[in-house]
């Protein structure tokens, strides 16, 4: 079982490294069943973050024909600017993901039934306006959430959100909630725990999925 988390130019490190610690300690803790990589659309390079020039290496070509998890990051960077002056937003970096061949690939790894496709923070909205999640529902950053529901997203406002092959989580620090519910969805709660343990952390907020009664509204 492979976890590929896919770097591009501007992305979050938080997004990315979280996951990627959660998910090696889980792999640890399940005899190194689970393989771990930082992967691009072009394949192995240096990928630049958008916080302060930060660099992570990828060292493969994203692969959607693996089975597992593709995670996608979103992005670090000014939220305010004019993009016409040449301030790359987190907005711009986000739409910027749609204009590489990642996108494509995306599309296969939604259309293999051995991934589970999975974002973090403004993942779902390079998603989401690359048009990969109509009618799916999802979550991302507070403040991006307008934008996902004018893409034909259905917003939930949980930490972690799971839609079948699909799982999002709101938030920069979320990532380490979306891994160890990947991790407890995979290989059960015994492995999530112990990487709680060894990290001194307890997942935050109860996972969303289509199941169960619906509220009634109050009165």
């Amino acid at each position: 079982m492979h976890a590929q988390i896919v770097l591009f130019d501007g992305f979050d490190p938080l997004d990315a490294v979280a996951p990627y610690e959660v998910l090696v300690a889980g792999s640890d803790f399940v005899g190194g069943e689970l393989e771990v990589e930082f992967v691009s659309a072009e394949g192995p390079r240096p990928v630049v973050s958008g916080s302060r020039g930060l660099t992570l290496e990828a060292t493969a070509r994203l692969d959607p024909a693996k089975p597992g998890f593709v995670i996608v990051p979103g992005a670090a960077g000014p939220v305010d600017g004019d993009p016409d002056e040449g301030v790359a937003t987190i907005p711009v970096l986000l739409a910027r993901f749609g204009d590489t061949a990642a996108v494509p690939m995306m599309r296969e790894a939604f259309a293999n039934p051995d991934i589970t496709v999975a974002t973090v923070c403004g993942g779902s909205l390079a998603l989401a306006m690359a048009g990969l999640l109509d009618g799916r529902h999802a979550n991302t950053h507070h403040l991006g959430v307008d934008v996902l529901d004018a893409t034909g997203v259905f917003p939930v406002s949980a930490r972690v959100v799971d839609d079948g092959d699909l799982v999002t989580a709101g938030g920069v620090t979320s990532g380490l909630d979306l891994a160890l519910h990947l991790l407890d969805r995979s290989y059960g709660p015994r492995i999530a725990l112990a990487v709680e343990e060894l990290f001194a952390y307890e997942r935050r907020g109860t996972v969303w999925t289509d199941t169960g009664r619906a509220p009634k509204a109050s009165a």
